[in-house]
């Protein structure tokens, strides 16, 4: 292995997750098994900006593998956008001698890493949002805290909707991907899911399976919607209202999903890649993406990682609704 890394620098960035601390305590952890100092960059880039850094010791990261949020906080920052702001940033890592960043967030995350490594610090990501919306890997820590969170809230929200025979219609947050609500649809037995991944057509994705579901003796409904799907859960539920003269309830789950404490697969998965992120930058990787394939970690290069796609549907849609008896859409 190489001895030339003594000091990594650790940083969360973008939206928070369950499951940053697990992976900043794996970090600090793996850098005192190599023999190396650990950094604890502050409010993202911006903090690698104005040299917010400090060295993290034992009781930095003790009893937080079960904290969400992230104790080195997180912040966007429109000045590393800029090459000022990108070498104010270099200038930071020579001060402190930072020889590899570990950066953990999602896809803007790594677009700032991948800026700062063409000035010579390797970087190192790990994918760490609940949006489960990073290509490169097959899993994202937080997607699975997040998931349940709302499965429970959802599962609250059902009794309440069935002891007065009415219609729920929950927002599930996403921005533009629909895993999170896919999977939380699934998982509750929704009458209908709506991503924006999909074409909907309102009427026989919705009300048809409405319909069905009162003929089949049902008295309530409910709905799950991703953030980017059609114009959100309000315009949703004033369709159905319009169409079949029900009054929907909406309910909009927002930033609740993203914290509380971290699921034991969150937990575990954040301290593997916590520490296989830090063996790559002593092994000499650089620039590369943490990912989670068929329960085994790999790393991926940082320019391959950002162009790949993701497919919606791990299965086709015809056995996903045979498996899970649900009324999700496809378009198949």
């Amino acid at each position: 292995m190489s001895t030339s890394v003594k000091r990594i620098g650790v940083l969360t960035s973008g939206g928070d997750a369950p499951g940053m601390n697990a992976a900043v305590r794996a970090v600090y952890r793996a850098c005192v098994n190599f023999g190396i100092d650990c950094l604890g960059i502050y409010r993202g880039w911006n903090g690698l900006i104005n040299s917010e850094v400090k060295r993290l010791e034992r009781n930095d990261v003790a009893h937080i593998i079960n904290r969400g949020g992230t104790i080195l906080y997180s912040a966007r920052s429109k000045e590393f956008m800029t090459d000022e702001g990108r070498k104010k940033a270099y200038a930071t890592c020579k001060l402190f001698g930072i020889d590899g960043i570990v950066a953990i967030g999602g896809d803007g995350t790594f677009r700032g890493a991948l800026e700062l490594s063409k000035y010579g610090i390797p970087v190192i990501g790990i994918p760490c949002t609940i949006d489960n919306d990073i290509s490169s890997t097959g899993y994202t820590i937080g997607f699975d805290t997040a998931a349940n969170t709302a499965i429970e809230c959802i599962d609250k929200l059902r009794d309440t909707m069935q002891s007065h025979e009415r219609c729920s219609v929950v927002e599930v947050m996403g921005r533009n991907a629909g895993y999170l609500a896919m999977y939380v649809g699934i998982a509750v037995g929704a009458t209908a899911v709506l991503v924006p991944e999909e074409t909907i057509d309102f009427d026989r994705d919705v009300i048809e399976k409405i319909r069905a579901a009162r003929l089949n003796g049902f008295t309530h409904y409910m709905i799950v919607v991703a953030e980017g799907a059609m114009n959100g859960a309000y315009d949703v539920a004033e369709k159905i209202k319009d169409t079949l003269g029900l009054d929907p309830r909406v309910t909009i789950l927002g930033h609740i999903q993203r914290g509380g404490s971290p699921t034991a697969r969150d937990r575990v998965t954040a301290t593997r890649m916590g520490y296989y992120a830090v063996k790559s930058l002593v092994e000499g990787k650089a620039n590369r993406v943490v990912a989670l394939k068929s329960g085994d970690l790999i790393d991926i290069d940082i320019i391959e990682a950002l162009n790949m796609t993701k497919t919606l549907y791990p299965l086709d849609s015809e056995t996903l609704r045979a498996m899970t008896g649900t009324n999700t859409y496809s378009r198949n």
